[in-house]
């Protein structure tokens, strides 16, 4: 796919067929999320690809119970803020770097398109920072084997998608602005 077309027709998808992609395109994200731009080249992040339904599916309910959390807008019982994706891509990052907020954004945008570019589908899911906060957080990163440190930016819900995407909206017309 051409880049620009690429990067221009990528919606966000919140319906995924239970379906698990090959894992040689699960790496071909991945791979090509760790070229994302990072503040002088640190590369303060982590990929976490969770294949593992128990995994996923407990990351599934913390994330929810977040949600509860804090959110007057709760979303139904059982729901699965992955959409039903057979892969989450955990984006964590390196706190005592100072743009680790800004790299692991990066890395997750950069994963969006990789994802859109390999014919996947995906979706920016929040909530990781408070998910990893908590101790049972942190007991997932010791299992993981990762410094417990480490802060949960955001996942990456991936797979394929279970009907038709969403269609692209026109883009509002002062998005932007000159300063001449």
């Amino acid at each position: 796919m051409e880049a620009t077309e690429c990067l221009m027709s990528r919606r966000s998808c919140r319906s995924f067929s239970p379906e698990m992609p090959p894992r040689k395109v699960i790496e071909r994200v991945c791979e090509i999320g760790t070229y994302a731009p990072t503040g002088h080249g640190k590369q303060s992040p982590l990929i976490v690809a969770v294949t593992n339904r128990e995994l996923r599916d407990r990351l599934s309910r913390m994330n929810a119970e977040v949600w509860h959390s804090l959110s007057p807008r709760r979303p139904a019982e059982g729901f699965d803020p992955f959409y039903g994706a057979p892969v989450v891509l955990l984006v964590l990052a390196d706190p005592e770097i100072t743009t680790h907020l800004e790299d692991g954004c990066s890395v997750i945008t950069t994963l969006l398109n990789a994802a859109q570019a390999c014919g996947l589908a995906s979706c920016w899911v929040h909530r990781a920072r408070q998910e990893f906060e908590s101790p049972e957080g942190k007991e997932i990163l010791r299992q993981l084997g990762i410094d417990e440190r480490y802060v949960g930016i955001d996942h990456v819900a991936l797979g394929f998608p279970a009907g038709p995407m969403p269609r692209t909206l026109p883009r509002k017309p002062d998005y932007v602005r000159w300063a001449e």
